[in-house]
């Protein structure tokens, strides 16, 4: 059985506070029918971006109780299929992103998705490639605002976060409290103007419990990849946070001393950036699976 939480059960911060949509046994699978990051209010480029109820940006659709989950265990969520509507939004906005200080008026596109493409112009047609902007649970701390990322998971916008991804996240409260929205169609790295292909859709996703299995950071395995994920304010820090959690996991699993490990992450391991205009910036580093086999 496939349960279902619709997009009018929505949230805007990650909180042990936010009451269940519904509630579940691990192994269940479960569908999220989610809003774009403005939660559809945009339908016209002709639309003034400053009219926009601001405090309705960046809605997540939930949160899912897990039953069992308790503080220590880890949320494993297989992303089994992404389904995105027939059209998706952008936006340039005045002191947004990297090109923010160079925007003078804001702007906004609709992209008609078409066959599998996102229409940006006449001659130009981008593949799509659905992905999850922002995916959280309650984090340990107060409540964290949707548009901040943090060990909670929140607006990672990773671009790995896909179709046959599996997602790691620490449990800090009872059920977990499972959240998600801001799809895109398509979302480069950093996601430098502040929005990627924006759009609204479905989520189908597996979720299992890992008890008594604690990580500090979620954890994301995509095709032959393991990738370990932090989030800071300083874009630095994060990327160091990642490294670090991928030496340790290294150190653990291959049973090598601090030196072997950093020397086999120099060697095969990256360094990726996810986003680089949130609150928090994050980061990722990535290892082949067939190291940890």
């Amino acid at each position: 059985m496939t349960n279902l939480i619709k997009s009018d059960r929505l949230i805007y911060s990650m909180s042990s506070e936010n009451k269940p949509a519904l509630e579940v046994d691990p192994g269940s699978t479960v569908v999220f029918e989610t809003c774009d990051c403005f939660q559809n209010q945009i339908s016209s480029s002709e639309q003034p971006i400053e009219k926009l109820d601001w405090e309705k940006i960046n809605p997540a659709t939930g949160p899912l109780y897990v039953k069992g989950a308790e503080k220590g265990d880890t949320l494993r969520i297989e992303i089994l299929k992404i389904d995105i509507n027939d059209y998706g939004v952008m936006a340039a906005i005045p002191g947004g992103g990297i090109f923010g200080g160079n925007i003078g008026e804001s702007s906004i596109k609709i992209l008609p998705i078409i066959e599998g493409k996102a229409i940006f112009n006449d001659s130009i047609y981008i593949p799509c490639k659905p992905m999850i902007g922002v995916i959280g649970v309650a984090p340990d701390e107060a409540a964290i605002p949707n548009g901040e990322p943090g060990s909670h998971g929140g607006n990672m916008d990773n671009s790995k976060i896909v179709e046959g991804a599996v997602l790691y996240l620490p449990v800090f409260h009872a059920g977990a409290l499972l959240a998600m929205g801001d799809l895109h169609a398509a979302m480069g790295d950093g996601e430098v103007m502040v929005t990627g292909i924006e759009i609204a859709g479905k989520v189908k996703v597996k979720i299992d419990l890992l008890k008594n299995h604690e990580i500090r950071n979620p954890i994301l395995e995509y095709e032959d990849k393991v990738y370990t994920i932090a989030s800071h304010e300083d874009l630095l820090q994060a990327v160091k946070i990642s490294a670090e959690d991928m030496l340790y996991r290294v150190i653990r699993k291959l049973h090598m001393d601090i030196n072997e490990a950093g020397m086999l992450l120099s060697a095969i391991g990256n360094t990726e950036i996810c986003q680089v205009v949130d609150p928090k910036m994050t980061a990722r580093f990535s290892m082949p699976k067939w190291v940890f086999k």
